[in-house]
């Protein structure tokens, strides 16, 4: 790589984690530059209404809260950058990093990784179309607009019959939806969902297809039976996707920054700090229990203030002899 510019504070990413790893680095002074990514602003760009995300009483659409949240990291002084990293060079011993954005490098002290998490998806017909209109990926975010409702989960682990209990509160009834009459969920997880009384269990079936009524809303799921073959038409109203998740941390595989075996980055204690000095990762990048936009803003301040007071305790460069080679 050949370096061009020097910034105190890198961000790569967008999201609730980004924009206020943002906005705390711009109110310190810090300027930082955030390269968003062509699809800025995260998964709640795929949501429509939030109603769990504090201050705001009525809700707001995702999309609309993403853009407030980008705009007052801009006030601030962030430099926003629509475009992709394509590349990273970490410095091991704390020196200066290298971002490659879209061909031209930058030489940073600090990199705030905010890359998020992508919802696993079915990849049947359908389910794009439809998310938003009945396919979820949260029923913490979503499960209050089906109440009364019929839905299904589509998964077999701790996190489906999460889903499952939490979304039993609203809906009329929830079916889990599993590929195999064995599950991968814990024993005590799967007793507490067995003893909840509109929940049932639809096994061995896969979805194969989600179809919509008149309004445009899903309204079917077509199931297959992993057995016979033999398919089964499920009148719903909401599903949800409850497969896992895959950090996107394809970028620092190979840099010296820890993951586990999922592949999300491992930080230090209740830090934001990674194994490489003057690197930070914050957001559902490294968060595999509660991955909300509340907690993903959270994390994103403590990167900020984490990469603040490295700045604060570290020697700095001399500018003038950061070599463009």
């Amino acid at each position: 790589m050949t370096a061009s510019n020097y910034e105190n504070v890198v961000i790569v990413g967008s999201g609730p984690a980004g924009y206020t790893a943002a906005l705390y680095s711009a109110r310190a002074n810090l300027e930082p530059l955030v390269v968003e990514g062509w699809a800025w602003g995260g998964l709640l760009q795929q949501t429509t209404d939030v109603e769990n995300f504090p201050g705001f009483p009525s809700g707001i659409m995702g999309p609309e809260l993403m853009t407030q949240m980008r705009e007052q990291a801009g006030r601030f002084g962030a430099k926003l950058e629509l475009d992709e990293v394509t590349g990273l060079e970490l410095s091991r011993d704390g020196g200066l990093h290298k971002v490659d954005i879209g061909g031209e490098v930058v030489q940073t002290r600090t990199v705030i990784l905010a890359m998020g998490a992508q919802h696993k998806k079915l990849g049947v017909p359908g389910e794009e179309a439809l998310s938003g209109r009945g396919v979820s990926y949260c029923a913490t975010c979503d499960a209050a607009f089906f109440r009364d409702k019929p839905t299904i989960i589509v998964g077999g682990g701790d996190s489906a019959m999460e889903e499952a209990i939490f979304l039993a509160k609203f809906a009329s009834r929830v079916a889990i939806v599993h590929r195999r009459d064995e599950f991968r969920a814990s024993q005590i997880m799967l007793d507490r969902a067995r003893e909840t009384p509109n929940i049932e269990f639809l096994t061995p079936y896969v979805v194969s297809e989600f179809r919509s009524g008149d309004d445009g809303a899903l309204a079917v799921a077509e199931l297959k039976n992993t057995v016979d073959g033999s398919q089964r038409s499920l009148e719903i109203s909401g599903a949800f996707v409850a497969i896992g998740h895959e950090p996107q941390s394809q970028l620092v595989a190979d840099q010296g920054v820890e993951l586990d075996e999922s592949g999300y980055v491992a930080v230090d204690g209740r830090s934001t700090r990674t194994a490489v000095p003057g690197v930070f990762a914050a957001g559902d990048l490294v968060d595999h229990t509660y991955r909300q936009a509340i907690t993903a803003a959270g994390s994103g301040c403590q990167a900020a203030l984490d990469a603040e007071w490295y700045l604060r305790d570290t020697p700095a460069p001399d500018v003038d002899a950061v070599a463009v080679q």
